[in-house]
């Protein structure tokens, strides 16, 4: 898919301006210490891979940390070769023809020893990260971050921090959250106020090392809504899960991105476990029992705050248009997973670029575990990108081509930079 042209000269032309663009990504799963793979049995674990798989019939097993690597490739890669009308397989062609020199334009299971002897010479080689970047070419990537991170070991200038949230929200009965905070903050959480103070020490800790976002990712069923400080300190005392203590985190969580200038990332719609059978981060399915109204209250109550939103579906993305259309600090943002195919992209592209101002737009973000996959996700991106642009702005003369490159330019740089400025 990504690997073939883009219909139409004009897109072709546009298409060959916007791959020079510097890409800022704005939201990854990047761990820093490890960005680039180590191997192709880091790029076949990547969770697309495993769940299409596991969907065809592979066993769970050759996906356990003691199945050796090698052979758990020639397993997972059996299966892929079965996939081969999907982006996904695109996406893994692409890497193997760049970065391993594959000159067959179909992957082939016999070939696998083969491909996993190559990428341990090249992908272990020195520079092999910066070189992974330039395919991009990608500047920054937004990192995935927990709470007590100690944000050291990296370059922040280049992998840029971002405070997830989740844990806190709705993990906070679990071992070990509170005890986990209080070593991050010094602050023993024992009521309302205490939480505001440990809050405003995480965020300090996180802004101190170049944290530009914090991100949560919400459930179908979540409603916010603000809870008073008696009501809350009895919430934060019950054991249990507790749908207050939730929704009264999440917006002292809010308070402090006011306070401190944040975005806050929200990532609507996931319904987790849905397919407990499944393999490893492929058990959580969309659920569009939702509404962005279920948002509406944070969005009135801290205008200040950018909340850049994702959603699952294209019956969501509608509502999101008409969100961004609306609230001044509502960003509609990337293409997030399940949404993150071609033939979607492209309505839900097409959509945004319709009803919401230029500037309201982040065109997409990566959402990858390995810096190996930014480059054609990113690419299967600005194909469709091209071909909007040409269709719908060029070709009908709403736009000149140099037009329509300055605002792929805002959707893949300048908007990321601006919704996500450096706080120092």
């Amino acid at each position: 898919m990504i690997a073939s042209p883009v219909a139409g000269s004009l897109a072709m032309d546009i298409l060959e301006e916007i791959n020079q663009i510097r890409i800022i990504d704005p939201h990854s799963h990047i761990p820093p210490e490890a960005a680039a793979a180590k191997s192709i049995d880091d790029l076949l674990s990547y969770h697309y891979y495993t769940e299409l798989a596991h969907s065809l019939g592979m066993p769970k097993e050759c996906l356990g940390l003691d199945y050796p690597a090698r052979d758990r490739c020639r397993e997972v890669l059996g299966y892929v070769c079965r996939m081969d009308n999907t982006v996904q397989y695109s996406w893994l062609l692409w890497i193997l023809k760049t970065t391993l020199g594959y000159t067959k334009n179909a992957i082939e299971p016999g070939d696998a020893d083969m491909l996993f002897d190559a990428s341990l010479k090249i992908y272990q080689a020195p520079g092999w990260e910066r070189q992974s970047l330039e395919l991009g070419p990608i500047d920054q990537v937004f990192l995935t971050n927990d709470f007590d991170d100690p944000l050291t070991g990296f370059d922040t200038d280049r992998f840029v921090p971002c405070l997830r949230t989740d844990e806190m929200v709705f993990h906070w009965q679990k071992a070990g959250v509170k005890e986990r905070l209080w070593r991050r903050t010094g602050v023993e959480v024992v009521d309302a106020t205490s939480l505001g103070k440990a809050l405003r020490e995480l965020f300090q800790f996180f802004l101190n090392r170049g944290a530009r976002a914090c991100a949560i990712s919400l459930p179908p069923t979540f409603h916010a809504q603000p809870v008073e400080g008696a009501d809350l300190t009895m919430e934060l005392l019950k054991g249990g899960p507790s749908v207050g203590r939730s929704q009264g985190i999440f917006w002292e969580i809010a308070r402090c991105c006011a306070e401190f200038g944040l975005p806050f990332d929200l990532m609507f719609g996931v319904n987790r476990n849905v397919f407990p059978k499944g393999v490893h981060q492929g058990c959580d399915l969309f659920d569009q029992r939702l509404s962005l109204i279920q948002l509406a209250p944070i969005f009135n109550a801290f205008p200040s705050v950018k909340f850049p939103v994702s959603v699952l579906s294209s019956a969501q993305n509608s509502e999101l248009v008409a969100y961004s259309w609306i609230f001044p600090n509502v960003i509609a943002s990337g293409h997030w997973w399940y949404a993150n195919i071609p033939g979607l992209i492209e309505q839900d592209l097409r959509a945004r670029l319709h009803g919401i101002p230029r500037e309201k737009i982040l065109g997409y973000y990566s959402d990858m575990y390995k810096l190996e996959f930014g480059p054609p996700k990113y690419l299967m991106f600005k194909q469709v990108l091209a071909r909007v642009l040409a269709q719908d702005y060029v070709a009908p003369g709403a736009m000149t081509r140099n037009q329509a490159v300055e605002l792929a330019r805002d959707l893949l740089r300048n908007n990321p930079a601006r919704i996500f400025p450096a706080i120092r």
